[in-house]
């Protein structure tokens, strides 16, 4: 049948409804409504806390500042933002939706700098070009029994462990945590699992046990529209594409200033739980999930993280194991330029803080949700961690920036690695058993289930 003969069968089943009382107030009640939300939901670019830490952020600013990074200018970029901050100072609602609008529209609209140093590496738009530029190791025979299910169980475990303990402290750099906390190794209150970044692998997750290894990075869009309600920063762009039936690798590029920052990279290691032991066909899944809300170097942090974790199944040496995930981002790439330089700096130092500070300087024009300076936190807690839980975690404390997505990643690799009898009770205590989150259909989850269909989906992928 037609869409006409749908609609025409539609109206003529139609009896006029008689209207006995005069319906203003319902016109006034649902134009209120909406005006709320919308209003509330611009407010958010212009000035937000952020819901874990109550770090100060401001989302307008850091889309020019995104823009910037990637070789970009963003014309009348002081006019743009002068005009919004006015608009909240004024509670010119009106005015705010307008500033609003012309900021991503010059987002969208930005010339190239021709003097920016970030074109001067190579660009990584599809697999197949990556792919080209690495060299693999082959995939590692991995325990598929009992033995998979613990190390994924310790790594879902850790990821949120590393989570609850990361939320107070994201937004906040190294020097003013340190006269905040001094040590921040354990945690510095109450832990609960609620987390933005999980939110995404559940959504996979539920992608690739439905079609296995034919997932496409459409199913998981799709996951993403009947799951997720909002996110921040790329996913909330991406979300706002997939919506207007925008599908993905358009919907990670399209209008996104923020997609090379750290949503993509934030959720790598459970596609590492997915081909244990398999880093190619771990960065394959990962570059597809990624694209969704991300585009080139963001892409590559969801690789790197991914290929890391499938690599700790069969690679104890954490050492070794961050070495030759550094080995796999392409040599001519910005974002190896970045882990290079932080794995560089860890072998020239004595210790985490001297290895973190160059770094720190470096890569002070990037916002705290990019994945550069995060990606440099990783190599260096890892390396200097030691293999040792609380150590680790700790330095991942101390460097700041986006410490939630960072521990939850790096903390997953440990797991992978040492398994659930050697996470420290004091760290595992509190968590239990229990993952609250805001993904539709999955509100409560057991970790020890989510652990289960995990390991899993993993023996069905190897098996097909």
């Amino acid at each position: 049948m037609k869409a006409w003969e749908i609609e025409k069968l539609s109206i003529e089943s139609q009896i006029p409804v008689r209207l006995e009382d005069d319906n203003e107030a319902l016109w006034e009640e649902q134009s209120d409504s909406v005006e709320e939300r919308l209003d509330a939901a611009i407010k958010i670019y212009w000035g937000s806390r952020v819901p874990g830490s109550l770090a100060r952020d401001t989302m307008a600013v850091a889309a020019i500042q995104a823009q910037e990074n990637q070789g970009t200018v963003v014309p009348n970029a002081d006019e743009l933002l002068l005009a919004g901050f006015r608009a909240v100072t004024e509670d010119d609602m009106s005015g705010l939706h307008r500033a609003t609008h012309a900021l991503f529209d010059g987002c969208r609209s930005a010339v190239k700098d021709e003097s920016s140093d970030y074109w001067n590496y190579a660009f990584y738009e599809t697999f197949d070009e990556y792919a080209a530029a690495v060299v693999f190791p082959p995939a590692s025979r991995v325990d598929m029994g009992e033995r998979l299910f613990d190390r994924i169980h310790a790594g879902w475990l850790c990821q949120i462990i590393g989570g609850a303990y990361g939320t107070c402290l994201e937004g906040y750099k190294t020097d003013n945590i340190k006269k905040a906390y001094n040590r921040v190794d354990k945690y510095l209150r109450k832990p609960n699992t609620y987390n933005d970044d999980i939110t995404y692998e559940l959504a996979l997750l539920c992608a690739y046990e439905k079609h296995g290894r034919d997932t496409s990075n459409h199913d998981i869009a799709y996951e993403w529209l009947s799951r997720i309600g909002f996110g921040w920063s790329a996913e909330d762009m991406a979300l706002r594409n997939l919506r207007c039936g925008i599908m993905p690798p358009e919907s990670g590029r399209f209008n996104n200033p923020y997609r090379e920052w750290i949503g993509a990279q934030m959720r790598g290691v459970i596609l590492g739980q997915l081909y244990p032991g398999d880093p190619y066909m771990a960065a394959k899944a990962a570059w597809q999930d990624a694209e969704i809300s991300h585009y080139h170097n963001g892409i590559l942090g969801e690789v790197f993280n991914a290929v890391m974790c499938a690599m700790a199944f069969c690679e104890s040496d954490i050492k070794k194991l961050v070495e030759r995930a550094v080995e796999l981002m392409p040599a001519d790439s910005q974002y190896y330029s970045v882990v290079k330089f932080a794995l560089d700096r860890c072998k020239q130092s004595d210790n985490w803080l001297d290895a973190w500070k160059p770094c720190e300087k470096k890569l002070e024009r990037y916002n705290w949700v990019h994945c550069y300076p995060n990606a440099a936190i990783e190599v260096i807690a890892l390396w200097f961690g030691n293999g040792d839980f609380t150590r680790t975690i700790e330095i991942c404390g101390l460097c700041g920036e986006d410490v939630d997505c960072n521990a939850a990643q790096i903390m997953t690799v440990w797991g992978t690695i040492f398994g659930t009898e050697a996470i420290p009770e004091y760290w595992r205590a509190p968590i239990g058993d229990r993952l609250d989150t805001y993904v539709r259909g999955m509100r409560i989850l057991s970790i020890r289930k989510l652990s289960e269909r995990t390991a899993e989906t993993a023996r069905l992928l190897a098996a097909e």
